[in-house]
């Protein structure tokens, strides 16, 4: 049977649909036409692909330590002034506590004196 469509790794080379992920073992078999293609087929030979996954961990949550003992922030950095320190710098987090069609409420920490606010955006 010869080719309808242009060779093209993950994708059906009968039908043109999408193929499912190859797998570790076996062969791949496609949804729409049922064509049964050997791992060896679907592996574009002029392209590598890597992946790298990193996950969080899980035994540390919220606030970590760094190596000086001391606490890093809690969230994204931003230039926000203290109104109890007068420090630049605050961390925050942001939260949908009202309802779908009004805005989120963001939490905001000193990065300094550790003083938290809140603010309904």
């Amino acid at each position: 049977m010869t080719d309808s469509f242009q060779k093209v790794a993950g994708f059906c080379s009968d039908c043109g649909s999408i193929l499912p992920p190859l797998r570790g073992t076996g062969d791949v078999t496609c949804y729409s036409c049922s064509r049964v293609f050997a791992p060896e087929m679907l592996i574009d030979s002029n392209s590598k692909v890597h992946y790298t996954i990193h996950f969080n961990d899980r035994s540390t949550k919220g606030k970590q330590a760094d190596k000086t003992g001391e606490d890093e922030e809690e969230g994204p950095i931003v230039e926000r002034k203290c109104p109890k320190c007068g420090n630049e710098k605050m961390s925050y987090a942001t939260l949908q506590l009202r309802s779908a069609d009004e805005g989120q409420t963001v939490f905001y920490t000193c990065t300094k004196c550790k003083f938290k606010e809140s603010e309904n955006s």
